[in-house]
């Protein structure tokens, strides 16, 4: 299976959401990566039909293991960057928005790199 960046995106936004608020919808989804209701509807069709994440009977949505491995990952690349791009200057919505940005592309051994120089 091929997760795209869109599809991590969603991802990570759904570990995000759920440690603000109880039940995620797809709704909550929607208004915080600022897309269509369409759009987040067909995005958590596919993240669902790839066994990513569960829909219950009311339309909320939970990560199911892989899911959670994968959201978690690319949260932990985000936190890492964007500490590494405000400790280095950059201003910290600039550093925020990169890091969304660099988290997809960053080798493994880069970003294994850059964590442990932030973590120092």
């Amino acid at each position: 299976m091929k997760l795209y960046e869109s599809g991590q995106d969603y991802l990570e936004t759904i570990l995000i959401l759920s440690k603000k608020i109880n039940n995620v919808r797809s709704i909550d989804v929607a208004n915080d990566m600022n897309v269509t209701k369409q759009s987040a509807h067909r995005a958590i069709k596919n993240l669902k039909e790839n066994n990513l994440i569960n829909i219950d009977s009311n339309g909320y949505i939970t990560l199911t293991d892989i899911g959670i491995k994968i959201a978690t990952n690319i949260y932990d690349r985000h936190v890492v960057i964007s500490k590494f791009l405000v400790s280095i200057g950059v201003p910290e919505d600039v550093a925020l928005a990169d890091a969304c940005k660099l988290e997809h592309d960053l080798s493994e051994i880069s970003f294994e790199a850059l964590k442990k120089l932030v973590n120092k």
